[in-house]
């Protein structure tokens, strides 16, 4: 996700062996989006990261981010921000957003105000803007320096409370099963996620993944892990912090994205433009195409969203 990636990662999977715990996917039909479909919005410019607000998403957008809903063919609030990149998250009252321009900064924006509230000069891990911010245990978490520093907000202040030393290369961070965790990534090399515990600002956890891997997600029961390098996703156990299964859904190549809810895990990719996984057997349930470059998906309420920025098309669907 994202025309910032310089390089993208190259995996031929035609004579992929496959590891034993990786559980393989027989061919499932591809579907085409627009006939499942319950709303098609054309977003000029270039629509891209997302987060949920009820039944709504903000979008990131060139030099703006949107609140787009369902039930309109256009953008219902629009927030003039410089280089807004990586996906946002809604919280406190807020929308978080990062900004790519200089060294990188944390932008705080009234949900109800439609206005900058703030501007916190956090830094950035990765200014090409393959990153996330996530919300939870009362402060926004942001990774802020590629050589390993994950910085806490207290949205009470708009201040950086803490700076967290983990991994070096550690772009995208999410916040679940009371903890915060992100992916270690190294391009095309074995990747790792770590868990920090938010009661103590440290890494209590760094569990082995698959190669590359950069977005991830916590929900339906588990962590998950977009690998870019071989297109697996790797489930983790929050309980045990253990692999609990790698599955092979065959979605290599740079950016991408991945999320959960409705009872699915959801990955948009560019060489299949979004697959559904079930958590319940961890395998490849429904595929969506045609293919449409990079993007992104997110649950919001009872809908999914996908963009696709090259074709300024973002779609909602009803699981």
């Amino acid at each position: 996700m994202g025309r910032r990636m310089v390089a993208a990662a190259v995996v031929a999977l035609a004579q992929l062996t496959v590891a034993p715990d990786v559980r393989a996917q027989g061919a499932v039909p591809t579907t085409p989006i627009a006939s499942r479909a319950v709303a098609t919005l054309n977003v000029p410019g270039y629509a891209d990261f997302l987060a949920p607000d009820g039944r709504s998403v903000w979008a990131t957008n060139e030099g703006r981010i949107e609140q787009l809903h369902p039930d309109s063919a256009r953008p219902v609030a629009t927030v003039k921000l410089p280089e807004p990149c990586g996906a946002p998250t809604v919280a406190y009252g807020s929308v978080w957003v990062a900004s790519c321009q200089g060294r990188g900064s944390l932008y705080r924006i009234g949900r109800r105000s439609h206005r900058v509230e703030a501007v916190i000069r956090t830094g950035l891990a990765d200014l090409r803007g393959e990153l996330s911010v996530a919300a939870g245990a009362g402060s926004v978490w942001v990774l802020t320096d590629s050589q390993g520093v994950l910085s806490r907000v207290d949205p009470a202040t708009d201040r950086v409370i803490a700076r967290i030393p983990v991994a070096p290369n550690s772009y995208a961070a999410v916040f679940g099963f009371a903890s915060v965790w992100l992916t270690n990534t190294t391009a095309g090399g074995p990747g790792a996620v770590q868990r920090v515990d938010p009661g103590t600002n440290r890494v209590v956890a760094t569990i082995p993944v698959g190669p590359t891997p950069r977005f991830l997600a916590a929900g339906e029961g588990a962590v998950w892990t977009l690998n870019q390098a071989d297109g697996s996703v790797t489930r983790i156990d929050p309980s045990t912090d253990a692999v609990s299964a790698t599955i092979a859904a065959d979605v290599a190549g740079s950016g991408g994205d991945i999320a959960t809810g409705r009872g699915k895990v959801w990955v948009r990719a560019k060489k299949i433009l979004l697959t559904a996984i079930d958590p319940r057997n961890n395998q490849v349930t429904e595929r969506f195409g045609p293919a449409a470059g990079s993007g992104a998906v997110r649950v919001a309420d009872d809908v999914v969203w996908v963009t696709a920025h090259d074709s300024q098309t973002v779609w909602v669907l009803r699981p």
